[in-house]
């Protein structure tokens, strides 16, 4: 069994996984339920499926892009539940996991074949975005990188080519993309359950994170926001 951790965006989500895909979910949609959900629902799944974390095969976890908060909360859980379990650390690059998420009732929806592409894409605040371009087969054709989204993004890529963006991003695209042919799935929500192929692929080629020196993949520095009046009152 494979604990699965799904924390990037306002989803918390959390699976149990064996090799033959998904034995139990729990998440919830609420925004900023992490601190209070995550480890409430471990203990459910785990309670529920009669299981320790020392029997687990590993924890996995989602380690960005995404919400700053909420990788550092779901990395720093998964860290402590491997490290004190004695179990193997995996990683989970989220938009890997996304592309994973695509199911046939998406692709038949939105009239997808072998030759389109697959844009899942992460909110990184104002206009800015997370993003990667896979093929259908997973190859990946564009590396995750941080834009800000106008009317020129995907222009180079070619107009009779399908292309899906999928994600809490996605939104940013309605009524600014310049380009043909792209369909834009807002229904889309990310979930721990995805991770299921990437973590056992991980697991048998035994990829696994230094637990001790394992952090988040950011992909830029967080910025805070300046406070409109300090503690003191001036």
């Amino acid at each position: 069994m494979i604990l699965c951790l799904e924390t990037s965006t306002a989803v918390c989500s959390v699976a149990l996984c064996d090799s033959s895909g998904v034995v139990a979910l729990k998440e919830s949609p609420e925004d900023k339920s992490h601190a209070s959900r995550l480890t409430l629902f471990i203990e459910e799944l785990l309670t529920g499926a009669g299981l320790r974390a020392a029997d687990l095969e590993a924890v996995a976890v989602s380690k960005g892009p995404g919400s700053f908060t909420g990788l550092r909360i779901g990395v720093s859980t998964a860290k402590g539940i491997a490290y004190a379990a004695s179990v193997p650390l995996i990683g989970v690059e989220t938009t890997l996991s996304m592309f994973h998420g695509i199911n046939e009732d998406l692709k038949k929806k939105y009239g997808l074949d072998e030759k389109s592409l697959y844009v899942p894409m992460l909110d990184a605040r104002r206009m800015e975005v997370y993003y990667s371009v896979l093929k259908s087969d997973g190859k990946i054709v564009k590396e995750i990188s941080a834009e800000i989204i106008d009317e020129n993004s995907f222009v180079d890529f070619p107009g009779n080519i399908r292309m899906l963006i999928f994600g809490d991003g996605a939104s940013k695209c309605n009524k600014v993309l310049k380009r043909d042919n792209i369909v834009i799935a807002d229904e889309f929500l990310i979930s721990a359950a995805y991770m299921y192929k990437p973590a056992f692929k991980s697991l048998r080629e035994r990829n696994f994170e230094d637990i001790a020196y394992f952090e988040p993949f950011y992909l830029k520095d967080f910025i805070t926001s300046r406070p409109k009046k300090n503690i003191l009152g001036r």
